[in-house]
Parts: C-alpha cells; sequence; structure tokens
C-alpha cells in the first residue's frame, strides 16, 4: 500500500509541474566569509651581505700614445684621387684628408684636435683639377647555357 502511495504522490508532482502549478525551484547561492587561518608571524631570517664585485680599473698599456699614418689613392680607371695623413703625440691629434669633388675641385681639410680646445678644421677649395673620363662598360655577348 505504501507502494502505491509513493507512485500516486510522484505522478501527481510530476503533472503538477508540467502544468505549472509548482515553479522549479531556484539556485541558491550561499554567502560566507573567508575561512580565517592562524599561523605565527614569520621568522626573520639573517642573511649575510652579498658580496659586492668591485671592477678593476682599467689601465692601457700605452699611456703615452703615439702613431703616425698616411695613404693616397689615384685611380685613373675610375677618376678616383683621394689622400689622408694622421699623427697624434700623446693628446694631440694633427692630420689632414683631400679629396676631388664631382665638380673637380680639390677639397682638403685640415684639422688639429687637443684636450684643451677640441676638435678644430680648415677647409680650403683648390683650383679645379681635370677630371678623367668615366670608362664605358663595352656591351657583352650573351652566354648561351644548355
Amino acid at each position: 500500500m505504501a507502494l502505491l502511495q509513493v507512485l500516486l504522490s510522484a505522478t501527481l508532482l510530476a503533472v503538477a509541474a508540467r502544468a505549472g502549478v509548482l515553479a522549479p525551484a531556484a539556485p541558491v547561492a550561499a554567502y560566507a566569509a573567508a575561512p580565517v587561518a592562524y599561523a605565527p608571524a614569520p621568522v626573520p631570517v639573517a642573511h649575510a651581505a652579498a658580496p659586492v664585485a668591485v671592477a678593476a680599473r682599467l689601465e692601457y698599456a700605452d699611456s703615452y700614445p703615439q702613431y703616425q699614418f698616411a695613404y693616397t689613392v689615384r685611380d685613373a680607371l675610375t677618376g678616383d684621387s683621394k689622400a689622408q695623413e694622421e699623427t697624434r703625440d700623446g693628446g694631440i691629434v694633427k692630420g689632414s684628408y683631400s679629396l676631388i669633388e664631382p665638380d673637380g675641385v680639390r677639397r682638403t681639410v685640415n684639422y688639429y684636435a687637443d684636450p684643451v680646445n677640441g676638435f678644430n678644421a680648415v677647409v680650403q677649395r683648390d683650383v679645379p683639377v681635370a677630371v678623367a673620363a668615366a670608362v664605358k662598360a663595352a656591351p657583352v655577348a650573351p652566354v648561351l647555357v644548355r
């Protein structure tokens, strides 16, 4: 008999739910405070100081530098003509360079540099120099590859 009552109750509830008599159950949201955790305070740990890296002072082998160089280029094929010379005695640098500009004028720059006055340059433009005519490239016969 109990089984019959349970089946009858379940059937009535299902019919009532389909008919809209019983509202569907709304989700229930539960809120609570965060759990409180107790722990002992952290104990400070004594560390040794990190070793300090000391950069070694850079000593140059030659504390009084001296040098001298010069070069010259005169290429008749391309018309390139330039030159440079320079000397250094301690902190003083003297030199000059020259080149032929596209308009045929030779430009010469004389310079002087020292720790007190810095870099100083004097530019001269000389009388035009005859410029060699550029060489035309000759046509090349096609190469047949087989």
